[in-house]
């Protein structure tokens, strides 16, 4: 009965998983990063990285982009689309 119990001790089992410290990367800003100033609409390839498949914008908690440079994305996204070099909208954009 001894052994038992020795062996049911070691073995611990939880009702609920123990909570595991995830490791998360820190969003930065990849346009103050680079030192990059001004977003060019006339370069819609660097332009399509912000947009989801159907051709939306993605939001800054996904991109980590800052306030600033999330407005100028936002704007030169809405330029290149009046120039035709980005769709409106779409199925299947990448």
């Amino acid at each position: 009965m001894i052994e038992i119990d020795k062996k049911a001790s070691s073995e611990v089992r939880f009702l609920t998983p123990p909570k595991v410290e995830l490791t998360t990367k820190k969003k930065y800003c990849r346009f103050k990063k680079m030192k990059i100033k001004y977003v060019d609409y006339k370069d819609p390839d660097f332009l399509m990285r912000f947009l989801n498949e159907q051709g939306k914008l993605l939001p800054r908690r996904i991109t980590g982009n800052s306030l600033k440079f999330q407005r100028k994305v936002a704007q030169a996204v809405k330029r290149a689309r009046q120039l035709a070099l980005l769709p409106y909208v779409s199925d299947l954009l990448k």
